[in-house]
Protein backbone atom coordinates (compact mmCIF):
# COMPACT_ATOMS: atom_id res chain seq x y z
CA UNK A 1 0.00 0.00 0.00
CA UNK A 2 1.72 3.56 -0.98
CA UNK A 3 1.42 6.07 1.99
CA UNK A 4 1.42 9.77 1.56
CA UNK A 5 1.59 11.97 4.60
CA UNK A 6 0.11 15.58 4.11
CA UNK A 7 0.65 17.87 6.70
CA UNK A 8 1.14 21.87 6.84
CA UNK A 9 3.66 24.33 8.59
CA UNK A 10 0.60 26.44 9.40
CA UNK A 11 -0.35 23.06 12.34
CA UNK A 12 2.78 23.82 14.41
CA UNK A 13 1.98 28.09 14.64
CA UNK A 14 -1.18 27.05 16.90
CA UNK A 15 0.07 27.10 20.22
CA UNK A 16 -1.57 28.32 22.77
CA UNK A 17 0.99 27.93 25.71
CA UNK A 18 2.95 25.62 27.05
CA UNK A 19 0.54 23.93 29.39
CA UNK A 20 -1.79 23.05 26.97
CA UNK A 21 -1.58 19.19 26.13
CA UNK A 22 -2.38 20.11 22.64
CA UNK A 23 0.79 21.50 21.13
CA UNK A 24 2.87 22.03 18.35
CA UNK A 25 5.74 19.43 19.84
CA UNK A 26 3.15 16.33 19.21
CA UNK A 27 3.48 16.43 15.23
CA UNK A 28 7.23 17.50 15.72
CA UNK A 29 7.91 14.22 17.55
CA UNK A 30 5.88 12.14 15.12
CA UNK A 31 8.14 13.55 12.69
CA UNK A 32 11.30 12.76 14.25
CA UNK A 33 10.06 9.24 14.94
CA UNK A 34 9.76 8.99 11.14
CA UNK A 35 13.24 9.71 10.86
CA UNK A 36 14.38 7.42 13.67
CA UNK A 37 12.47 4.55 12.29
CA UNK A 38 12.92 4.70 8.35
CA UNK A 39 9.66 5.46 7.22
CA UNK A 40 10.34 9.35 6.04
CA UNK A 41 12.39 7.75 3.20
CA UNK A 42 9.72 5.38 1.91
CA UNK A 43 6.64 7.75 2.32
CA UNK A 44 5.13 10.12 0.35
CA UNK A 45 4.79 13.78 1.61
CA UNK A 46 2.26 16.25 0.55
CA UNK A 47 1.93 19.97 1.69
CA UNK A 48 -2.05 20.33 2.65
CA UNK A 49 -3.91 22.83 1.24
CA UNK A 50 -6.73 24.96 3.29
CA UNK A 51 -10.54 23.72 3.32
CA UNK A 52 -12.84 26.92 1.93
CA UNK A 53 -15.77 27.92 3.58
CA UNK A 54 -17.76 26.39 0.95
CA UNK A 55 -15.95 22.86 1.95
CA UNK A 56 -16.69 23.25 5.81
CA UNK A 57 -20.62 24.10 5.22
CA UNK A 58 -21.16 20.58 3.95
CA UNK A 59 -20.56 19.09 7.14
CA UNK A 60 -20.84 22.81 9.92
CA UNK A 61 -23.70 25.11 10.12
CA UNK A 62 -22.83 28.60 8.04
CA UNK A 63 -23.27 30.35 10.78
CA UNK A 64 -20.59 28.11 12.88
CA UNK A 65 -18.41 28.68 9.85
CA UNK A 66 -18.53 32.40 10.06
CA UNK A 67 -18.54 32.48 13.35
CA UNK A 68 -14.97 30.92 13.50
CA UNK A 69 -13.82 33.60 10.98
CA UNK A 70 -15.35 36.59 12.62
CA UNK A 71 -14.24 35.43 16.17
CA UNK A 72 -10.56 34.31 15.76
CA UNK A 73 -7.84 36.62 16.72
CA UNK A 74 -5.66 38.73 14.59
CA UNK A 75 -2.58 39.80 16.68
CA UNK A 76 -0.51 38.23 18.47
CA UNK A 77 -1.79 40.08 21.98
CA UNK A 78 -5.05 38.43 21.77
CA UNK A 79 -6.80 35.42 22.11
CA UNK A 80 -10.07 33.69 22.47
CA UNK A 81 -11.48 31.22 25.08
CA UNK A 82 -14.07 28.84 23.57
CA UNK A 83 -14.61 27.08 26.25
CA UNK A 84 -11.98 25.36 29.12
CA UNK A 85 -10.30 23.40 26.51
CA UNK A 86 -10.58 25.03 23.28
CA UNK A 87 -8.67 28.66 22.52
CA UNK A 88 -8.35 30.54 19.56
CA UNK A 89 -5.01 32.54 19.00
CA UNK A 90 -3.54 34.21 15.72
CA UNK A 91 -2.68 31.36 13.96
CA UNK A 92 -5.46 28.90 14.46
CA UNK A 93 -7.48 29.46 12.42
CA UNK A 94 -4.99 28.94 9.87
CA UNK A 95 -4.22 25.75 11.38
CA UNK A 96 -7.96 24.98 11.41
CA UNK A 97 -8.45 25.38 7.70
CA UNK A 98 -5.18 23.50 6.52
CA UNK A 99 -5.92 20.43 9.36
CA UNK A 100 -9.73 19.87 7.23
CA UNK A 101 -7.76 20.64 4.22
CA UNK A 102 -5.76 17.84 4.63
CA UNK A 103 -8.41 15.36 4.59
CA UNK A 104 -9.55 16.87 1.23
CA UNK A 105 -6.18 16.46 -0.10
CA UNK A 106 -6.53 13.06 1.05
CA UNK A 107 -9.76 12.22 -0.35
CA UNK A 108 -8.52 13.25 -3.89
CA UNK A 109 -5.54 11.30 -3.42
CA UNK A 110 -7.00 8.53 -2.99
CA UNK A 111 -9.25 8.08 -5.70
CA UNK A 112 -6.47 9.16 -8.23
CA UNK A 113 -5.08 6.24 -7.52
CA UNK A 114 -5.62 2.98 -5.68
CA UNK A 115 -4.34 0.95 -2.67
CA UNK A 116 -2.74 4.18 -1.87
CA UNK A 117 -3.40 5.73 2.10
CA UNK A 118 -3.27 9.18 3.33
CA UNK A 119 -2.16 10.12 7.15
CA UNK A 120 -2.81 13.62 7.30
CA UNK A 121 -0.34 14.70 10.61
CA UNK A 122 -2.58 17.88 11.29
CA UNK A 123 -3.61 19.90 14.49
CA UNK A 124 -5.91 21.26 15.82
CA UNK A 125 -7.88 18.08 16.04
CA UNK A 126 -11.75 17.76 14.87
CA UNK A 127 -14.11 14.85 16.38
CA UNK A 128 -15.42 17.32 19.14
CA UNK A 129 -16.42 19.71 16.62
CA UNK A 130 -19.95 19.41 15.85
CA UNK A 131 -22.23 21.10 13.53
CA UNK A 132 -22.60 24.68 15.31
CA UNK A 133 -19.83 24.67 17.82
CA UNK A 134 -16.06 24.26 18.64
CA UNK A 135 -14.88 22.06 21.34
CA UNK A 136 -12.48 19.91 22.78
CA UNK A 137 -9.37 21.40 21.22
CA UNK A 138 -11.74 20.95 18.00
CA UNK A 139 -12.01 23.82 15.65
CA UNK A 140 -13.49 22.21 12.41
CA UNK A 141 -14.39 18.39 11.97
CA UNK A 142 -11.58 17.47 9.69
CA UNK A 143 -13.00 14.09 9.04
CA UNK A 144 -16.49 14.76 8.73
CA UNK A 145 -15.86 17.36 6.09
CA UNK A 146 -13.82 15.18 4.23
CA UNK A 147 -16.52 12.54 4.37
CA UNK A 148 -18.94 15.06 3.04
CA UNK A 149 -16.60 15.98 0.46
CA UNK A 150 -16.32 12.20 -0.60
CA UNK A 151 -19.67 11.91 -1.05
CA UNK A 152 -19.84 14.78 -3.70
CA UNK A 153 -17.57 12.61 -5.69
CA UNK A 154 -19.72 10.63 -8.69
CA UNK A 155 -17.60 7.40 -7.78
CA UNK A 156 -18.43 7.01 -3.96
CA UNK A 157 -21.79 6.57 -2.56
CA UNK A 158 -21.10 5.11 1.11
CA UNK A 159 -17.99 6.22 3.19
CA UNK A 160 -17.30 4.61 6.48
CA UNK A 161 -15.89 6.26 9.68
CA UNK A 162 -13.51 4.62 12.37
CA UNK A 163 -12.61 6.62 15.60
CA UNK A 164 -10.82 4.71 18.48
CA UNK A 165 -9.66 8.18 20.45
CA UNK A 166 -10.18 7.29 23.61
CA UNK A 167 -12.76 10.08 24.16
CA UNK A 168 -16.28 9.75 21.78
CA UNK A 169 -16.22 11.56 18.85
CA UNK A 170 -19.33 13.46 19.77
CA UNK A 171 -19.30 15.77 17.34
CA UNK A 172 -18.40 13.21 14.32
CA UNK A 173 -21.81 11.22 15.79
CA UNK A 174 -23.38 14.95 15.95
CA UNK A 175 -22.67 15.63 11.93
CA UNK A 176 -23.54 11.96 10.36
CA UNK A 177 -25.85 10.57 12.84
CA UNK A 178 -28.88 9.28 10.49
CA UNK A 179 -26.93 9.69 7.22
CA UNK A 180 -27.36 5.64 6.12
CA UNK A 181 -24.96 7.00 3.46
CA UNK A 182 -22.37 6.92 6.32
CA UNK A 183 -21.42 4.18 9.24
CA UNK A 184 -20.24 5.81 12.11
CA UNK A 185 -17.49 3.22 14.42
CA UNK A 186 -16.35 4.73 17.32
CA UNK A 187 -14.60 2.94 20.86
CA UNK A 188 -14.21 5.43 23.69
CA UNK A 189 -13.13 4.82 27.31
CA UNK A 190 -16.48 5.42 29.18
CA UNK A 191 -17.36 7.06 31.10
CA UNK A 192 -14.75 9.76 30.81
CA UNK A 193 -14.91 13.28 28.83
CA UNK A 194 -17.30 14.24 26.40
CA UNK A 195 -19.31 11.47 28.70
CA UNK A 196 -21.32 10.54 25.54
CA UNK A 197 -22.02 8.11 23.54
CA UNK A 198 -23.23 5.38 25.46
CA UNK A 199 -27.06 5.11 24.46
CA UNK A 200 -28.04 4.12 21.25
CA UNK A 201 -28.92 7.09 18.35
CA UNK A 202 -29.05 5.60 15.39
CA UNK A 203 -28.83 2.59 13.15
CA UNK A 204 -25.64 3.98 11.49
CA UNK A 205 -23.37 4.95 14.81
CA UNK A 206 -21.95 1.97 16.46
CA UNK A 207 -20.12 2.97 19.40
CA UNK A 208 -18.46 0.50 21.87
CA UNK A 209 -17.82 2.16 25.45
CA UNK A 210 -14.71 0.72 27.01
CA UNK A 211 -14.00 0.26 30.71
CA UNK A 212 -11.30 1.88 32.24
CA UNK A 213 -7.89 -0.43 32.78
CA UNK A 214 -9.31 -2.13 29.29
CA UNK A 215 -5.92 -3.94 28.31
CA UNK A 216 -5.18 -4.84 24.10
CA UNK A 217 -6.06 -8.06 24.39
CA UNK A 218 -9.72 -7.51 25.63
CA UNK A 219 -10.10 -4.52 23.56
CA UNK A 220 -9.49 -6.28 20.98
CA UNK A 221 -12.45 -8.50 21.20
CA UNK A 222 -14.56 -5.89 22.39
CA UNK A 223 -14.13 -3.99 18.45
CA UNK A 224 -13.93 -7.00 16.66
CA UNK A 225 -17.50 -6.47 15.81
CA UNK A 226 -16.89 -3.07 13.98
CA UNK A 227 -15.30 -4.99 11.24
CA UNK A 228 -18.19 -7.40 10.75
CA UNK A 229 -19.98 -4.06 10.94
CA UNK A 230 -18.17 -2.83 7.95
CA UNK A 231 -17.87 -5.70 5.72
CA UNK A 232 -21.72 -5.60 6.17
CA UNK A 233 -21.58 -2.04 5.31
CA UNK A 234 -19.18 -2.01 1.79
CA UNK A 235 -17.98 1.00 2.12
CA UNK A 236 -16.58 2.67 -1.17
CA UNK A 237 -13.70 4.75 1.02
CA UNK A 238 -12.68 4.49 4.61
CA UNK A 239 -11.71 7.39 6.91
CA UNK A 240 -9.76 6.99 10.12
CA UNK A 241 -10.32 9.31 13.30
CA UNK A 242 -6.74 8.04 14.68
CA UNK A 243 -6.69 9.22 18.22
CA UNK A 244 -3.41 7.44 20.48
CA UNK A 245 -4.69 8.52 23.42
CA UNK A 246 -5.83 5.13 24.74
CA UNK A 247 -2.02 4.21 24.84
CA UNK A 248 -1.37 2.73 28.23
CA UNK A 249 1.47 5.93 28.94
CA UNK A 250 -1.42 8.65 27.69
CA UNK A 251 -2.48 10.07 31.36
CA UNK A 252 -5.59 11.43 29.08
CA UNK A 253 -7.69 8.19 30.10
CA UNK A 254 -6.79 5.18 31.74
CA UNK A 255 -7.08 2.57 28.89
CA UNK A 256 -4.07 0.50 28.37
CA UNK A 257 -3.42 -0.15 24.49
CA UNK A 258 0.44 -0.53 23.37
CA UNK A 259 2.02 -0.18 19.43
CA UNK A 260 0.84 -3.54 18.60
CA UNK A 261 -2.51 -3.00 19.18
CA UNK A 262 -2.57 0.10 17.05
CA UNK A 263 -0.63 -2.11 14.34
CA UNK A 264 -3.31 -4.46 14.66
CA UNK A 265 -5.74 -1.63 14.07
CA UNK A 266 -3.96 -1.21 11.17
CA UNK A 267 -4.02 -4.15 9.67
CA UNK A 268 -7.61 -4.61 10.21
CA UNK A 269 -8.98 -1.84 8.75
CA UNK A 270 -6.98 -2.38 5.64
CA UNK A 271 -8.20 -5.46 5.24
CA UNK A 272 -11.66 -3.52 4.93
CA UNK A 273 -10.42 -1.07 2.86
CA UNK A 274 -8.69 -3.54 0.17
CA UNK A 275 -12.09 -5.55 0.02
CA UNK A 276 -14.16 -2.83 -0.16
CA UNK A 277 -12.79 0.40 -1.03
CA UNK A 278 -10.19 -0.22 -3.24
CA UNK A 279 -7.71 0.15 -0.44
CA UNK A 280 -8.58 3.67 -0.24
CA UNK A 281 -7.61 5.07 3.34
CA UNK A 282 -7.88 8.71 4.60
CA UNK A 283 -6.60 8.74 8.14
CA UNK A 284 -6.72 12.18 10.09
CA UNK A 285 -4.81 12.51 13.56
CA UNK A 286 -7.01 13.09 16.69
CA UNK A 287 -5.81 12.73 20.08
CA UNK A 288 -2.37 11.38 21.42
CA UNK A 289 -0.53 13.71 23.98
CA UNK A 290 1.59 11.02 25.78
CA UNK A 291 4.36 12.50 23.00
CA UNK A 292 6.94 9.73 22.93
CA UNK A 293 4.21 7.04 23.15
CA UNK A 294 2.15 9.19 20.59
CA UNK A 295 4.90 9.04 18.10
CA UNK A 296 5.52 5.49 18.09
CA UNK A 297 2.04 4.25 18.02
CA UNK A 298 1.52 6.62 14.60
CA UNK A 299 4.69 4.46 13.17
CA UNK A 300 3.18 1.22 14.19
CA UNK A 301 -0.25 2.30 12.87
CA UNK A 302 1.32 3.02 9.26
CA UNK A 303 4.17 -0.09 9.64
CA UNK A 304 0.91 -1.99 9.90
CA UNK A 305 -0.70 -0.48 7.00
CA UNK A 306 2.15 -2.44 5.19
CA UNK A 307 2.66 -5.74 7.11
CA UNK A 308 -0.08 -7.36 5.16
Amino acid sequence: MHITIIDSPYCLLHDVGPEHPECPDRLYQIQDQFLSSGLEYVLQSKDAKPATKQQLSLAHTTQHVEHMFSVAPQNCSTSLRLDDDTILMRHTLKAALHAAGSAIDGVELVLEKDHHATFCSVRPPGHHASKNKASGFCVFNNIAVAAYYALEQPQINKVAIVDFDVHHGNGTQDIVEGDNRILFCSSFQHPLYPYSGDEPTADNVKNIPIPAGTKGTDYRKMVQSWFETLDTFKPDILFVSAGFDAHNEDHMGQLRLVESDYAWLAQQLKKVADTHAKGRMVIVLEGGYALSALARSVVAFLKGLQDT
